[in-house]
């Protein structure tokens, strides 16, 4: 079975194209020109394994959307790429706070495009492991993360982040480790988005946010228990 990929884009051209280039890469996809449109074919029983948004969309932008779906328990965890012409650092940073997963500046290559999609796919591919460091616990069958049993509210790339280095038992995470593997690809020229979500996961972990070591130079590690 072809993964189903939705596209909002209000540019038929733009939303033609990419329609075409994921056809060839085996998706099956469904085009929309606005938010509305997207929401009210879930509400239909609509369900995609990935979206694709521009952000700048007649009535509800993209923003506004992925902050919707991120409300809801069953489209949590969907994979969401926005598309924009806006490549500012902050707007790269809104999209990532609002729950995008990736933000695609136009233009952009339909190659480039086919790999973002298949890194956001994999990265979204369940998992069932539980993993405890000191206070912190993460069930991942549950996407929860819990912090001396209280529930820590992160973005999904912070989740990912707080995963990749739980699962490395202490080990030093390289930053390319980071970027390829939460991120999908390098981000080349683009390396303090994780400098970013590193910043802000040890913001919400408190009085427990030592336990995110800098490895000046490599990476990120976990700090040994006491």
């Amino acid at each position: 079975m072809h993964d189903v990929i939705y596209i909002v884009e209000d540019e038929p051209a733009i939303s033609e194209l990419i329609g075409a280039a994921l056809s060839l890469h085996g998706y099956q996809t469904e085009r929309f020109e606005q938010a509305e449109d997207l929401l009210a074919r879930m509400q239909q029983g609509g369900c995609p394994h990935l979206i694709l948004c521009d952000i700048m969309l007649p009535g509800m932008d993209g923003i506004e959307l992925v902050k919707r779906l991120r409300a809801e328990k069953k489209t949590a965890r969907l994979p969401i790429l926005l598309l924009t012409a806006k490549g500012s650092e902050i707007d790269k940073v809104n999209g990532l706070d609002a729950g995008a997963d990736d933000y695609i500046v136009k233009p952009f290559g339909m190659l480039e495009l086919g790999a973002r999609v298949r890194a956001a796919l994999r990265t979204h591919t369940p998992q069932t492991q539980l993993l405890r460091w000191g206070k912190l616990e993460l069930d991942d069958a549950h996407h929860a993360v819990l912090l001396e049993g209280h529930p820590v509210e992160l973005t999904l790339k912070e989740y990912e982040v707080l995963r990749l280095l739980m699962a490395s038992d202490g080990r030093v995470v390289p930053r390319q480790t980071f970027l390829e593997q939460v991120w999908g690809y390098n981000f080349e020229g683009e390396s303090r988005t994780l400098d970013m979500h590193i910043r802000t996961l040890r913001g919400k972990l408190g009085d427990e946010q030592h336990l995110i070591e800098t490895i000046r130079g490599i990476g990120y590690r976990l700090a040994a228990i006491q």
